[in-house]
């Protein structure tokens, strides 16, 4: 039995997972650089393949599995709080299926279709930071969530309370603080330059730096709650 133990290191797997998310950044930089400041054209593949602000690319992926992945553990934990006590905080469930839709959201990229109907509603003609108007309702939910969930981070341990709230400051820092920056700055000098690619650049190492800090609190969290966790994989019955 003990040969078929696995043991993980919380700290390895976000060491690992920050590694490949640095150098997907630095790829999206160079690419970029390459891209506005030698205006070769053959790169454009290179350029596409790697850049942070374009949907269905390698970081759009690594994004989409980051969330995915934060998704699952939290149902993981809600699943272990019902084996060990018999009943579920409707927050893990909750949390979990939030960031399920978050990892969908990163492929079929649902938020930016709230764009125009916003922007109808403000009636204007000028948006200064909420030229990506999405980022309006996202504020008004953020708002809504921390408040039905702040009774229940304050009561998670202290460790991973820091945690938990370092990972909210850096991915709605990127999120919707940057996205905010990067609008501002879209209106007035549009998205196709190296300055606005490196506000996208800041802003997705932030989102990534959230959630890869996140994972590192909940695999931490299972680890010093329930120490092990065991799977038994029932063998096939014999019929007869």
């Amino acid at each position: 039995m003990e040969n078929n133990r696995i043991s993980i290191d919380p700290f390895s797997i976000a060491r690992a997972l920050g590694t490949v998310a640095f150098l997907l950044v630095i790829a999206s930089i160079a690419g970029q650089m390459a891209k506005h400041l030698s205006d070769q054209p053959d790169l454009y593949n290179f350029v596409w393949f790697f850049y942070l602000d374009y949907e269905n690319n390698l970081p759009s992926v690594y994004s989409f599995l980051l969330l995915l992945a934060t998704g699952l553990l939290l149902a993981v934990i809600a699943l272990l709080e019902r084996v060990n006590s018999g009943s579920i905080k409707w927050q893990w469930i909750v949390l979990s299926l939030g960031f399920v839709f978050m990892a969908a959201d990163e492929v079929l990229s649902f938020h930016e279709r709230l764009n125009l109907p916003v922007r109808r509603l403000l009636g204007t003609e000028h948006y200064g930071v909420f030229y990506y108007a999405w980022v309006i309702p996202a504020i008004f939910v953020t708002l809504i969530v921390a408040a039905l969930f702040s009774k229940f981070v304050t009561r998670l341990p202290a460790k991973t309370r820091f945690h938990v709230i370092i990972s909210a400051i850096l991915f709605l820092g990127g999120a919707i603080g940057l996205e905010l920056v990067g609008g501002r700055y879209a209106e007035l000098h549009g998205d196709d330059n190296l300055t606005y690619s490196m506000i996208v650049a800041l802003e997705e190492s932030l989102e990534m730096a959230g959630v890869i800090t996140l994972i590192w609190a909940l695999l931490s969290y299972m680890g010093n709650r329930y120490k092990e966790v065991l799977i038994h994989i029932a063998t096939e019955r014999n019929s007869h």
